[in-house]
């Protein structure tokens, strides 16, 4: 299977995989402008060819700007590893995570680092014990921080602990915290703020919009998309409208 480069030159034609088929969409313009900012600071995406069949990605990037609220300076960081459809169970996913760890080593990082979440978006933690990563954080009970290490004195990486403070600090109303780092993002804000309008919910967006913000203010490890309500988290990644009903308790809206 042969991985294709996405770079600052090739992006406009090679796409970045999702939202192929809406290139026009708001989501795919913020997470193309997104991109082209990123490229500097080391940003990676390889796509697996669409020409051999493959249906997949993977976009890491050196952690001291990774858009997860993690600190792993020292590490190569993973945001995406995603393989679907007819390429699942191909062996495609190590191929991809491999290219990672080869640039790492390249670099001369002390390691390769990712979130996991059983939750769609992020990949599994048996997928990553498989090939040799250990756990090294957890945020219960959704999400693990996971590292693979070349050297025995690297350093740790680790998730920040002061998350009750950070959700305490968007105050009352029902927020939505996001970025362009993933380009469904503006559909889910969407989502949130229709259902908070036809209820008469107070709401609001705050965007973050640089990895130190996002590392500094986000309320959850998945970092570039968060509902906080009260000081509280109702969502920490993509979420339906018949789930987030359930999550802020409307009655009756359960299975709208």
């Amino acid at each position: 299977m042969r991985l294709i480069d996405v770079t600052l030159d090739t992006v406009d034609h090679t796409g970045f995989f999702c939202l192929m088929s809406r290139r026009k969409a708001p989501g795919y313009q913020q997470k193309l402008a997104w991109l082209r900012a990123r490229f500097a600071e080391g940003l990676t995406i390889k796509l697996l060819d669409l020409a051999d069949g493959g249906r997949g990605f993977i976009e890491y990037l050196p952690g001291a700007h990774a858009w997860r609220p993690v600190y792993a300076d020292d590490y190569m960081f993973v945001h995406c590893l995603w393989v679907v459809g007819q390429s699942r169970g191909k062996g495609y996913s190590q191929i991809l995570l491999d290219a990672c760890l080869a640039d790492a080593q390249r670099a001369g990082l002390a390691g390769v680092a990712m979130v996991s979440s059983e939750r769609p978006g992020l990949v599994s933690g048996s997928f990553l014990a498989r090939q040799g990563f250990q756990q090294v954080d957890t945020v219960p009970p959704a999400f693990t921080l996971w590292a693979k290490t070349f050297r025995a004195d690297a350093p740790t990486p680790r998730f920040p602990t002061d998350w009750d403070e950070r959700c305490r600090a968007f105050g009352p109303s029902l927020t939505v915290i996001t970025s362009a780092q993933c380009p469904y993002n503006v559909d889910a804000a969407a989502t949130a703020l229709g259902l908070a309008a036809e209820y008469k919910l107070p709401s609001r967006v705050v965007t973050l919009t640089s990895s130190g913000e996002v590392r500094e203010r986000a309320p959850s490890p998945y970092g570039v998309y968060s509902i906080v309500v009260d000081g509280q988290i109702v969502a920490n990644q993509f979420t339906l409208r018949r789930e987030l009903t359930a999550r802020l308790g409307i009655p009756g809206q359960g299975a709208a």
